[in-house]
């Protein structure tokens, strides 16, 4: 279990404290740093409801991170602030149980809108999903199924929000993802109040991906994004410009699996402990 927590914050976590019963159950009071991340850890997150029941560890997906990444930004930077601030932000919407236990969002105007389509060229953007609230995503499926969100006719998705949970999506990419799918910011065009990004993201397909067998080559997925922050650098709203089809195609490249091969796969030791 200690493994999957090891995953860049992309683990679901979109449910009020009414939403799940024994949500003081799974209260923590872990101790510990991260050095990208805050709302980690500490006094104030004593009793924050986590969906694993601890905090994550992001032990390898930093190692990832630090090994990968094309940019070094200076400490206080503008660039290394908007950095930290997405981590942080993924890590609570990926991890956390409970709104009530999000601190780096606005809980009563918070929107988020994935456009997932070519951002290449910004005059031909198409708008997306309509903004969505907390309460929007979490019936989506959050996490991924938020981000990879599409309007293409449903026998030409290979990923279908539509038919994935929240535990299917969360077993299907960090089984590809073992080590988990590392994030940077590669430039920072505007600061706050309005602060607009491009980002890469990456992780090494090391596991089957439905079907397809693992490759062990770099699966990248490039953007832009947009975040709105109010004078408490709380997230107000979010946009992503994204072409999922780079995601999902750098994971269907592996040679098909039969039935049996993809079942044994998944049983894998290895495997199963990133579900």
């Amino acid at each position: 279990m200690a493994y999957i927590r090891s995953l860049l914050g992309h683990e679901n976590s979109d449910y009020s404290t009414t939403d799940i019963p024994d949500c003081k159950l799974m209260a923590t009071s872990g101790v510990g740093e991260d050095k990208y991340r805050k709302f980690l850890y500490g006094e104030g997150e004593r009793d924050t409801k986590w969906r694993f029941g601890s905090p994550p560890n992001y032990d390898a997906v930093n190692k990832l991170f630090e090994e990968g990444r094309t940019k070094v930004w200076p400490p206080g930077s503008l660039e290394e602030k908007v950095q930290n601030l997405v981590k942080t932000w993924e890590m609570e919407m990926f991890n956390k149980t409970c709104f009530d236990d999000y601190k780096s969002v606005d809980l009563k105007n918070y929107t988020f809108s994935p456009k997932c389509q070519a951002y290449k060229n910004v005059h031909n953007m198409i708008s997306g999903m309509k903004p969505i609230t907390l309460e929007e995503t979490r019936k989506l499926g959050g996490g991924y199924n938020t981000f990879l969100q599409t309007t293409l006719p449903e026998k030409f998705r290979v990923y279908n929000p539509a038919d994935e949970t929240v535990e299917s999506a969360h077993v299907a990419f960090t089984t590809a993802f073992p080590r988990g799918f590392a994030l940077e910011v590669l430039q920072v065009y505007s600061g706050p109040p309005v602060i607009v990004y491009k980002f890469r993201h990456w992780g090494y397909m090391e596991g089957p991906f439905k079907g397809h067998a693992a490759t062990g080559e770099v699966v990248e997925l490039h953007g832009m994004s947009i975040f709105e922050v109010d004078e408490h650098m709380k997230v107000v709203k979010v946009e992503f410009f994204m072409d999922r089809g780079e995601l999902l195609g750098g994971l269907m490249k592996g040679a098909g699996l039969d039935g049996s091969a993809a079942e044994a796969a998944l049983a894998c030791p290895f495997l199963t402990g990133t579900g």
